[in-house]
């Protein structure tokens, strides 16, 4: 079952980013905003996740510099909308899987903390 929001430690589990390099892209990249509890702690969305995933992608994988990341992101923002008037997505995915993939991998990542 997926959570309507999650930690940064467990965002960070699930996307093998670290803590400190989530808060930086917060600050980079405006899409990129979680919401904050009343103590005020970051609270990420399955979307923020999944925008997570996109950026990590875009730096770590396709070795994108942070401002090439935003360029990216940018032209992304002015693509047209699709029939159903979305955005496309920029690297489609099956949204059911990646959560099936994202409760399994947070799962794993308890197991081996308690190792």
């Amino acid at each position: 079952m997926e959570k309507l929001y999650y930690k940064i430690s467990e965002v960070s589990r699930l996307t093998g980013v670290e803590p400190h390099v989530l808060r930086y892209w917060e600050s980079v990249f405006e899409e990129l905003s979680p919401a904050k509890n009343r103590a005020g702690n970051r609270i990420y969305s399955p979307r923020d996740i999944d925008l997570i995933m996109e950026l990590k992608i875009l730096i770590r994988d396709k070795q994108f510099s942070t401002s090439g990341a935003q360029q990216e992101m940018q032209a992304r923002r002015k693509k047209p909308k699709t029939k159903d008037g979305e955005t496309p997505e920029l690297f489609p995915k099956n949204t059911d899987l990646q959560r099936d993939l994202r409760e399994v991998r947070l799962l794993l990542q308890q197991l081996l903390d308690k190792l």
